[in-house]
């Protein structure tokens, strides 16, 4: 009955904008105090609302999924300060607006205590797990160094105030001092340590509120504040099946920091990893890879590329440098329809990391080529 009415409301002309305009305007308007926890800017956390509602009411049925990724999420939220009666107010603004859009017909007493029991499960679960966490709110980090790797990709890396436990292949959420109040996800690229030091890969995308000043605007010494760890890729340690491994971009990241976690262990199952970009340019962490492939037996690595030339603007300094070791060949395509192109890859337990355009397209070309999809993983898209 949720998932019927909510996709009902969805399904109409601007109905997802309408209903997210209505929410924000019940909440802020019956729980004033409530516009501190949001930025300024709108527009792109309207589109967040309705895409994360979507993600969780398709999974009520899957208790064993939705659960624990509301747990992380009700952690993570403490970074904003949000207590129980927080979580009451959103509640009673969701189900208000979902009222006035459904209307008398479709929103009847049953369909009422349905989206009561709903979201009663949501906010208990995360102001649950909120109180039973011990670790900070937020963890600050000091910009030790950016290095620009393309014109609009950068690597930074910081020192935490205090360690952050994280599995390798989880991501975070960051705010720098540019863009107050506007929080954006990144995965670390390297494994969890005892010294505190963490590194992102940052592309900035064209037209982006935070990812150009997180790219452009950062500077040694800029104190960054980090969120709890959020995510479910990660290879467990005593795991025999085979991986394949498939990024797109700076979604190397997270299975870049598996990799070197796994790198310090006795024994690992086979990893085939394919990394792609749409020019040779942007696999620019190639020679980590080579370095890893070359001296770990169980890692297999093929660069993927849409277009055999970099761009003009690229000036390529390796034109002459012979081929990395540990590499296999370079291939030139899409990269979901090549690795599709080998076949279901049966044995393998499947993690794809990228824009959400990427892991969809990758996602459906390994399923038509027999992939089972209990077997494919990847980070919500929203």
């Amino acid at each position: 009955m949720i998932r019927t009415t909510f996709k009902a409301v969805a399904a109409e002309e601007s109905g997802p904008e309408k209903l997210a305009r209505s929410f924000y305007s019940i909440l802020f308007t019956e729980y004033p105090q409530s516009r501190d926890f949001f930025p300024a800017a709108m527009d792109s956390q309207r589109d967040r609302l309705v895409r994360a509602i979507s993600y969780a009411l398709d999974r009520l049925e899957e208790p064993n999924k939705l659960l624990p990724f509301l747990a992380q999420l009700g952690r993570d939220h403490r970074k904003y300060g949000v207590q129980s009666e927080h979580y009451q107010a959103v509640a009673h603004a969701l189900k208000t607006a979902m009222s006035r859009f459904a209307g008398n017909e479709m929103w009847t007493d049953e369909v009422d205590r349905a989206w009561d029991e709903g979201l009663t499960l949501i906010t208990d679960t995360m102001i649950g797990a909120a109180a039973k966490e011990s670790t900070p709110p937020v963890w600050t980090g000091t910009v030790l160094e950016r290095r620009m790797v393309l014109r609009n990709l950068a690597v930074v890396r910081l020192r935490l105030d205090q360690p952050i436990q994280y599995a390798a292949g989880q991501y975070v959420s960051v705010q720098v001092p540019a863009r107050p109040r506007m929080w954006r996800y990144l995965s670390p690229s390297v494994p969890a340590n005892a010294n505190g030091e963490i590194e992102f890969h940052i592309r900035g995308v064209l037209g982006g509120w935070v990812s150009p000043a997180m790219v452009n605007q950062t500077n040694v010494g800029d104190q960054w504040l980090l969120g709890s760890p959020l995510g479910g890729l990660g290879i467990p340690r005593n795991t025999k099946r085979k991986m394949l491994m498939i990024g797109c971009g700076t979604g190397i990241a997270p299975l870049r920091a598996q990799l070197l976690q796994m790198a310090q262990r006795r024994t690992n199952p086979k990893v085939h990893l394919f990394v792609g970009g749409h020019h040779p340019c942007d696999l620019y962490d190639l020679r980590t890879l080579s370095k890893l492939a070359a001296t770990n037996k169980w890692l297999t690595v093929t660069p993927v590329a849409e277009h055999d030339e970099n761009p003009w603007w690229h000036l390529d300094s390796s034109e002459h440098e012979p081929p990395l070791p540990g590499l296999e060949p370079q291939m030139t395509g899409q990269i979901g329809k090549v690795v599709a192109s080998f076949g279901p890859w049966a044995d393998r337990d499947v993690q794809i990391a990228g824009s959400p355009s990427m892991v969809q397209t990758t996602k459906f070309r390994l399923m038509a080529a027999g992939t089972q999809t209990k077997n494919i993983r990847h980070d919500p898209l929203y």
